[in-house]
């Protein structure tokens, strides 16, 4: 299984899903209008804690590595995301050859390819630099820390909006799956699906850092308001 991490950014930071979110997810989920639509959101207590543990037994498993989304200016939690899906390719290209197991690798399983998904956020955070420094980190760890080849994203076919989003970041479209699950609301859904290759990693990171920049301008917060001061205090360390 992946190793549980913090991931610290400027804006958000990302912390392993636990029981003690369940206060914030509750109160999170508690400002949406009615139901997500899209995305699974625990409405009450028992929902919430319902979400964490089985978040929780997702990564015990292997198959998901859960994070609470917590604003660094006011420790408010805000929503949830995940990396899903982790995929590890066997082969000596890729992976060395060895009689042990992958969970058997110091630090944890390291993924070759991943997926970014199950994220919600709260209203008031929404389309803004929480989203875009949550994604950064994400996307940091996965390319950076795991050195994964690709990053997945996908979306209901109807929700435009986070479809618009993730085109935001630089992601390539790789189509649309017909009739490819059945939706939270009982509809059989189209999904699309997007990715971004290790290759693109470098210029995705410099768009998504000049949104963050472009937004600290006309919201004006106590960050760096230019595109070169994101790139310095988001540059990797070493």
């Amino acid at each position: 299984m992946p190793a549980p991490v913090i991931l610290h950014g400027r804006i958000a930071r990302l912390e392993p899903l636990a029981p003690h979110h369940v206060p914030g997810l509750v109160a999170a989920a508690a400002a949406l209008d009615g139901p997500a639509g899209f995305t699974i959101v625990p409405h009450g207590e028992q929902e919430a804690r319902t979400y964490v543990f089985q978040a929780e037994a997702a990564q015990l498993a292997g198959t998901a590595l859960a994070f609470a989304i917590v604003t660094v200016a006011d420790e408010s939690v805000v929503g949830a995301t995940r990396f899903t899906r982790l995929d590890y390719w066997q082969g000596p290209l890729t992976w060395p050859l060895s009689a042990e197991p992958v969970t058997a690798l110091p630090g944890g399983a390291i993924p070759d390819a991943v997926e970014i998904g199950n994220t919600w956020l709260t209203p008031a955070v929404r389309g803004g630099q929480v989203n875009l420094d949550s994604k950064l980190l994400l996307l940091s760890h996965a390319f950076e820390s795991w050195g994964v080849r690709r990053v997945t994203l996908r979306a209901d076919a109807r929700n435009l909006r986070s479809r618009a989003a993730i085109e935001r970041l630089g992601a390539v479209s790789d189509g649309v799956r017909r009739a490819h699950s059945r939706g939270l609301d009982g509809a059989v859904r189209d999904t699309a699906f997007y990715s971004i290759l290790h290759d693109e990693w470098p210029g995705v990171r410099g768009r998504i850092i000049e949104q963050l920049a472009a937004r600290a301008l006309r919201r004006a917060p106590l960050i760096p308001a230019t595109v070169e001061g994101w790139r310095t205090l988001t540059a990797p360390i070493g």
